[in-house]
């Protein structure tokens, strides 16, 4: 069984025992969290496609760690003209665990 939920504004394919990295989420390490924008659901074969959501169905996790991506270089450069800019970004990421969806 997995289901298709939204999580803060991005869409992630959820499974029971699967671990994901999302935008930073509020809590945390250990507290359980639930979502419930759940958009598609599917279980044995029998798909449910929400209009927008799937009333009464819920994805239960757990935050596991909080923690930053790799670092993402932004170079930009214009020929001739002496404009070099040099950027960096690390993301803030929550690691969570799915527990289960119902």
């Amino acid at each position: 069984m997995y289901a298709i939920v939204e999580i803060a504004g991005q869409q992630f394919k959820a499974e029971a025992g699967k671990k994901l990295y999302v935008h930073r989420l509020e809590g945390n390490e250990g507290d359980a969290v639930s979502f419930d924008r759940v958009l598609l659901t599917e279980a044995d074969g029998a798909v449910k496609v929400g209009t927008p959501i799937v009333a009464g169905v819920k994805v239960n996790a757990k935050i596991v760690a909080h923690l930053k991506d790799d670092k993402v270089i932004i170079y930009k450069k214009k020929r001739r003209k002496t404009y070099e800019k040099t950027q960096g970004h690390r993301q803030y990421l929550t690691q969570i665990a799915i527990e289960s969806i119902g």
